[in-house]
């Protein structure tokens, strides 16, 4: 018996050095055999999702790389979902591209950029995910700037400039770790001081575009292309949030910090969302505010991250096809039903409603959050319904094209939404179904009462690239008090 078991520990030990290869190897053969780009960065995908879903219920896989230095893998249930969530991400948009004039520079970048995301969901060191997320930096750089106009150049300077700062930052946090344990492990953070803390979580805060950190996001998401914005908002953000997640979840003090985010950047969110009347800036501010749902309850953040990944990626994919980004422009404007149909399944699924994956996320992440954080996460999720009205309220019947790709993409997207909705089909209760249809009854009302006509336009002054560095200055002041606070001023966490 033991040997058998040792025998299948190493053919999956195998198994997963040789599916984390697998990218990098068909990324530069795609160059080789440019005429099958498409055919192979599919194949890549397809291949995350089967080893994805038989991770799913496996028992958790360690893997020790350099044992000297801490570094080392973890595949588990938590890694599994968020594994599912860049394969499909990723083939939907490798279909949504599939007819475009897209060349094998793009299918390249976009199968590096995948190799690179899954290395971040199995990584438990901080050097690795260190590598993984710069490898992705660059990646996606190359993805924001690809049409090369003056407009996408720039864009994806900002995002590379700020997300080097931060890396910067994480990775002098990640030094004194390794000065204070010997080790690059994330269980480091026990013995680790105060400052290696507040610089690791302001590295991956504003990796992983969470709270005022984040405020780059929304002009990176919205001013990249339609599939571009679908892989950023995703997957790629979702990078920042998981080795946040995974350090909550090894060191039990460092998880009411992360819940104390997750609450702060889920209102902030949604508070800019509410007004917003661009779609995909709008979009942009919801990824920032869902992003906290997924902090907020660590222990099912993989599940709610499925769901937001699926959700968010088809959004941007139908605001991409919708006759204008102008909300007050679509208010005029008759979209065709079927993309309108789209738009409303995803619409729904965001805000809670029951038969999608979404309903069952929420439902499961309100039923693990702790005391103070239930008024914060309910207004938030009724801010959710607020904007999506915005969506299910546009008029519609009218005539129009969308991409040839448009409906592979939504059939692996909103299909992935019905399915993972039987997740957790506990949460088809009595009490579980009203409340969020009154939430979302009372978020369509108050849309139709106020919002529909209020106008606000609130400043950007913070989303400038003058103010950003700034920011993260203010906000590792505020990171080192918060640990001084938990740990202690003169107590390392133990």
């Amino acid at each position: 018996m033991l040997m058998i078991q040792m025998e299948t520990l190493y053919t999956m030990s195998s198994i997963t050095i040789a599916w984390i290869a697998l990218p990098l190897f068909i990324g530069f053969s795609i160059y080789l055999i440019p005429k099958l780009d498409r055919y192979l960065a599919l194949g890549v995908a397809l291949v995350s999702f089967g080893y994805g879903l038989e991770r799913i219920d496996s028992s958790p896989l360690n893997l020790t790389l350099l044992d000297n230095f801490g570094v080392s893998l973890v595949v588990d249930p938590l890694s599994a979902f968020f594994i599912l969530t860049n394969a499909l991400v990723t083939a939907a948009v490798i279909l949504y591209c599939w007819r475009s004039d897209k060349t094998a520079f793009f299918y390249t970048q976009t199968i590096i950029l995948h190799g690179s995301v899954n290395a971040v969901f199995i990584c438990a060191d901080f050097i690795s995910v260190y590598v993984a997320l710069e490898v992705i930096s660059i990646a996606a750089f190359l993805l924001i700037a690809y049409p090369r106009s003056d407009r996408s150049i720039w864009v994806g300077l900002r995002y590379l400039f700020v997300s080097n700062i931060a890396m910067l930052f994480y990775l002098i946090g990640a030094v004194l770790v390794y000065q204070a344990n010997h080790s690059f492990g994330f269980e480091g953070l026990r013995q680790a001081p105060p400052e290696a803390v507040a610089l690791i979580f302001l590295g991956l805060l504003t990796k992983g575009g969470i709270f005022v950190s984040g405020l780059w996001l929304p002009l990176t998401h919205s001013e990249s292309e339609t599939p571009v914005s679908a892989l950023l908002s995703g997957v790629v953000v979702k990078t920042g949030v998981f080795p946040l997640l995974r350090c909550a979840l090894m060191v039990e003090e460092l998880d009411p910090i992360v819940r104390i985010f997750g609450v702060g950047t889920a209102l902030m969110g949604v508070g800019y969302a509410v007004w917003e009347k661009d779609t995909k800036r709008m979009l942009a501010f919801h990824t920032v505010s869902q992003l906290g749902f997924i902090l907020a309850a660590p222990e099912v953040g993989g599940f709610y991250a499925l769901t937001h990944g699926l959700v968010k990626s088809a959004l941007f994919l139908i605001a991409g096809n919708l006759p204008s980004r102008n909300l007050k422009e679509l208010k005029q404007i008759a979209i065709p039903t079927p993309i309108w149909c789209a738009l409303v399944i995803a619409s729904f699924s965001i805000s809670g409603f029951p038969l999608l994956s979404g309903f069952g996320a929420k439902v499961l992440t309100m039923k693990n959050l702790v005391p103070w954080q239930v008024i914060g996460m309910n207004i938030a999720a009724l801010g959710t319904a607020i904007s999506f009205a915005k969506f299910i309220f546009l008029p519609h019947g009218g005539e129009g094209k969308v991409k040839p790709g448009f409906w592979s993409a939504m059939t692996i997207l909103l299909g992935g939404l019905i399915i993972a909705n039987c997740v957790y089909y506990d949460a088809y209760t009595i009490y579980n179904i009203i409340k969020p249809l009154v939430t979302i009854g009372i978020g369509w009302l108050v849309y139709l009462l106020i919002f529909q006509r209020a106008t606000l336009k609130l400043p950007r002054m913070l989303e400038q690239f003058d103010h950003l560095i700034g920011v993260m200055s203010l906000m590792l002041t505020l990171l080192f008090w918060i640990v001084l606070v938990q740990y202690g001023r003169n107590t390392p966490p133990v």
